[in-house]
This record gives structure tokens, sequence and C-alpha cells, in this order.
């Protein structure tokens, strides 16, 4: 159990860098060329993301915002659907509107994190088999010279492309090579580090000293994290089942280790797809929908900073969907105060960027709520949450204490009916 009133304070190294982020499909609107828009009209989501939260309109309030909040670093991806929505066609209105909000960010003194493929990518380029298909090379690394030079002034810290390891096996290893590929054209405009945002998920056996678990939970931890880690170190790529391929050319392609770290994953090797599920005892449904976010478990960023000792490391996406926002203050905290605990303990853990900056389109549905903010779905006000306000005097101390928690809760929060 988790008392959030009897956590201990503490401090971030000097230095550390604040903030947050959201992504291009999930708040822009209106991403016509995407195919994740061409998969909304076919019915293969819950809600269509329509003007989603109209960031592409209202681009400066949310700059705005997050200078007000008091964040000094913000992620945010170009969408490729609307810089080339036709193979071999470019925007021009389109990448000067990614020059303006990069700038715009810059003007308030706040980093950039530029993400340059966040899940979403052209249904032209979908239809010649994505990142799957390692002859689509030629098309990426003609989207990257076009885009690259005109964004690299205003980029702080780059991510060629995001949690591509979560996605299927011949996509994943592809995505090795269009990262290394990124990372070498990145390098010929930019000095500013680059890397991938990497899904970090830890894997856990549902029966903890069964061997069967714990082999699946170890094979798994190899398909989906270490077989990018160990790339990325050696230039070996090697995967379960497959002859390992030589890569020299992705050796050393990430200057810090860019972790998306959210909750475990249970495995069961009694279930064909290993796919366990979590106890009981730590269920907390936090909207009314089935969710993969149905615990708290802070342990795992200790877990997934400690094994990355051979690089700097900032976490690019930390965030809580719950329909009350009580509980995303005790999600931060707890959460931060673990990321404070992996430092001590050695981790080399720069900066800290909360998912996300609104309440915004999650790939299937406007259910799952992780912002900071409010966005009304008419208006599109955005409206600070309490968690705002907390997070900024977390931000302004450099790290927690009781007297911040305390004037945002004054009792542990409960899915108890009322």
């Amino acid at each position: 159990m988790y008392d959030i009133f009897s956590l201990k304070d503490f401090k971030m190294p000097d230095g550390f860098l604040w903030g947050s982020g959201y992504a291009g499909h999930q708040v822009e609107g209106n991403n016509v060329n995407s195919y994740r828009w061409h998969n909304e009209e076919c019915g293969k989501t819950l809600e269509r993301s329509g003007l989603a939260c109209n960031s592409y309109e209202l681009y400066r309030e949310d700059i705005a915002l997050v200078d007000d909040l008091g964040h000094r670093a913000f992620r945010t991806s170009v969408e490729w659907s609307r810089i080339e929505p036709e193979e071999g066609v470019f925007c021009e209105e389109a990448i000067d509107h990614y020059v303006r909000l990069f700038a715009g960010l810059k003007e308030k003194g706040i980093k950039v994190f530029a993400t340059l493929i966040h899940l979403s990518y052209p249904l032209w380029f979908a239809r010649l088999g994505d990142f799957r298909d390692t002859e689509n090379l030629r098309y990426f690394e003609r989207y990257l010279e076009y885009t690259v030079p005109r964004i690299a002034p205003y980029v702080d810290f780059w991510n060629v492309l995001n949690e591509s390891n979560m996605s299927g096996e011949q996509s994943k290893l592809g995505a090795v090579h269009f990262h290394a590929l990124g990372y070498h054209i990145i390098k010929k405009y930019s000095s500013a580090p680059v890397s991938s945002a990497h899904a970090l998920v830890q894997y856990v056996p549902q029966r903890y000293h069964d061997r069967w678990d714990r082999a699946m939970a170890e094979i798994k931890d190899l398909e989906y994290n270490e077989y990018f880690f160990h790339a990325i170190r050696t230039g070996e790529i090697v995967f379960p089942n497959r002859d390992v391929v030589l890569a020299p050319d992705v050796k050393g392609t990430a200057d810090f280790w860019s972790v998306n770290s959210y909750v475990r994953d249970m495995v069961d090797a009694r279930k064909s797809r290993l796919n366990g599920k979590r106890y009981d005892c730590k269920e907390l449904k936090l909207i009314d929908m089935d969710f993969y976010l149905e615990e708290m478990d802070p342990e795992c960023l200790i877990a997934n900073t400690t094994r990355l000792t051979d690089k700097p490391v900032y976490i690019t996406e930390n965030g809580c969907s719950c329909d009350d926002d009580r509980f995303r203050i005790v999600f931060i905290a707890l959460y931060l105060s673990a990321l404070a605990e992996a430092i001590r303990m050695g981790a080399d853990i720069r900066g800290y960027l909360y998912w996300s900056l609104l309440d915004n389109y999650e790939w299937t549905s406007f259910k799952p709520k992780f912002g900071l903010c409010g966005c009304d779905r008419v208006t599109f006000e955005r409206t600070p949450k309490p968690s705002a306000a907390f997070y900024r005097e977390i931000i302004e101390n450099n790290g927690f204490d009781q007297s911040i928690l305390r004037k945002y809760l004054t009792e542990m929060p409960s899915l108890a009916k009322k």
C-alpha cells in the first residue's frame, strides 16, 4: 500500500530538465493524409480524431501554456503526412508551420525535443510497406533531407522514431535501419544529441519462481528491449530464431537513451500470446474502459533506468491516464520518487517529460485522459488541472516535499463509490 503522505522529500540534480510533451496526430487535428486517419475512416478505432485539440491552429496557445506552467523542455513531433502528403510532393506551408512552432518554443527559452516519426506517417508510405521493407529507406531519406535542415536550428534533442520496438517483428527489425539512417542524416545538420524514444516495458513472470514464466519473460525482454540496445551498442542485430545481421552503420547511433516508461507487463507461459493478467491486488481502474495502465508501478522506473548505465537517460514519456486528477498528483509524486531513487543508484537521468500536456486523442479514443490540462472538445479551451500546478511547484523546487503535496491533497484519493 502506498501512502503518499509518508513519501520522503527528494531533490533532483542541479540542471535537471523538466517538461512535458504531446504528438502531432494526437493534438493537431485533420491529419487527413496519415494512415491513421485512413484507419479511423475505415472504422478501426472507437472514435475519430477529427480536430483533436486543434493544435495545428492553436499552437501558439500551447507554447504559452508550456511556458506558464514552468516547463523548460517540450517534446513534440512533425507530421510526415503533412510535409509530404503525396509521394514526392512536399508542402512548404507545413514545414513552415513546424519552423514557427519550434521557433516559438525557443523564443520562450524552452528546450525542444523533436520527434520525426511519432506512430503516424503518410498513407502512401504505409501502402508501400512502411518500415517493414528496407527498400523504403530511400523515401525516408528524402523526407529527412527536406525536413531536418529546416528545423535543425531550433532542435535541442532529436528522436528519430517513437516506440518502433512495440510494432511487429518485421517492422521493429526494419526500424533499426531507419533509426540509424535518421541518426546519420541529422548529424550532417545538427550537433544536438540524437536517439529514438524506446517504450521500455519491464516484463515480469506471472508466477515469479516458475521457470517457464521466467524464461518467457526473458525472451520478451530480448524481443522488445534488448535487441535494440544491443544493436546500438555493438552493430549486431540479434533476434530470437533469426540469423544475426551485422550492421556497422547502426553501432553508436544514440547519444542518449530516450525512455518512455509507464508500467510493467505480466508474462504467462501458459498463454499462447504470453499475455498475463495483472494481479487483482494491484488493479486500479482509473477510467471507464479497459486500458493497459490499470496499476501504479513506480518501481518499473527504477528497473528500467538502472539497466541503462552507459549513456545519459531522458524520460521522454511517463504519465497517468485518469478521470480523477488527484490520482495524477499521486502518480507524479510516486514516479518522481522512484526516479530520484534510480539516480541515487547510479542512473544518469538528466530530464523528465510528463506525458502529456493536454487531454488528447489517444490513438483510438478520447476517453484516456493523460493531460495536465483539459481541452474542451467543442471550444478547445485549455484548462490547467490541479496536477499542473502541483507539477509546476515540483519544477520550481527541483524536487518534492510534503509542503507542496499538502497544498493539493488532503487525503489519499479512492475509487470508492459515494
